[in-house]
């Protein structure tokens, strides 16, 4: 397994814009936190903050190919593990056909859409997650227009494969991403 600077590393070599890498160190600080939450050992724990900051590693310079171009060949080339790579695999179904269904991949797949979502609500907000409340979030899900690119479908999904209910899924990123704000 790579280290964190390594895999940091990478993704400032493949994605350029502030916004995407935002995302990324989000979804990692997410499936990090639950990988913690679920008590996995040092190894797993990183490999989830890995798949999390790497799954749209391609995104940006590969779109149309995308996840396809990172699992096939950048990230096999780094000796990633084949869990890491399977849930970056699943994480996008529609593009690779692959569900997901190992506990890395179902969270990887939560974890995504909602933490984009939720950088959105935050940013409408002075206080960003600081205070942020569920009802916020799932008010503004309800608004179609508002993040019109992320599937409400995929949110609502991610909750249930996980097996948590939407507000308490929210709650728990909520938090996360309020502790990780404040540092």
């Amino acid at each position: 397994m790579r280290s964190r600077q390594f895999s940091s590393e990478l993704l400032e070599k493949y994605i350029d814009g502030e916004s995407l890498r935002h995302h990324s160190k989000m979804v990692a600080q997410a499936m990090e936190a639950y990988a913690l939450s679920l008590q996995k050992d040092p190894k797993e724990v990183e490999e989830w903050w890995a798949a999390g900051l790497l799954h749209d590693l391609d995104w940006e310079k590969f779109p149309d190919e995308h996840p396809n171009k990172a699992i096939n060949e950048i990230l096999p080339e780094f000796e990633y593990p084949q869990a890491v790579l399977e849930a970056i695999k699943a994480h996008a179904p529609e593009r690779t056909g692959k569900q997901p269904e190992s506990e890395i991949e179902r969270y990887l797949f939560a974890c995504d859409e909602l933490s984009g979502f939720m950088h959105a609500v935050s940013l409408m907000r002075p206080t960003s997650f600081d205070g942020m409340k569920v009802k916020s979030v799932t008010k503004k899900l309800k608004t179609l227009n508002f993040a019109a690119n992320v599937p409400r479908e995929d949110i609502t999904k991610g909750a249930k494969l996980i097996g948590k209910e939407l507000n308490e899924h929210i709650q728990f990123l909520i938090q996360i991403f309020s502790k990780a704000n404040s540092n």
